[in-house]
């Protein structure tokens, strides 16, 4: 399945209701696994971004309706990155000729 790497932000709302933040977390693990997903991990950082991501979806579409039902709610921004690991990487280099 892709894996998507979000690099996410509160909003103002979403900073408002940080006590709420795990309890969103587990709701958007749920909302993934409905989806056919799987949200893999889930990190709370220090810096430039809030919380980082890592998500697995059947496809492109489903990863992009899962962050837009987020997103919807309010209480985040995303910036989302779609990852390769090693065997997909050294079949787009195969690709190259």
């Amino acid at each position: 399945m892709p894996t998507y790497i979000s690099l996410i932000n509160w909003t103002d709302q979403g900073v408002r209701n940080t006590k709420e933040t795990v309890e969103r977390a587990k709701a958007a693990t749920e909302l993934a696994e409905r989806m056919g997903g799987t949200l893999r991990d889930v990190y709370w950082t220090v810096g430039e971004y809030d919380i980082v991501s890592i998500a697995e979806f059947p496809d492109d579409e489903t990863g992009t309706a899962f962050l837009l039902a987020l997103g919807s709610q309010g209480n985040i921004r995303t910036s989302t990155l779609r990852a390769f690991n090693s065997e997909q990487m050294t079949g787009i280099l195969g690709k190259l000729g």
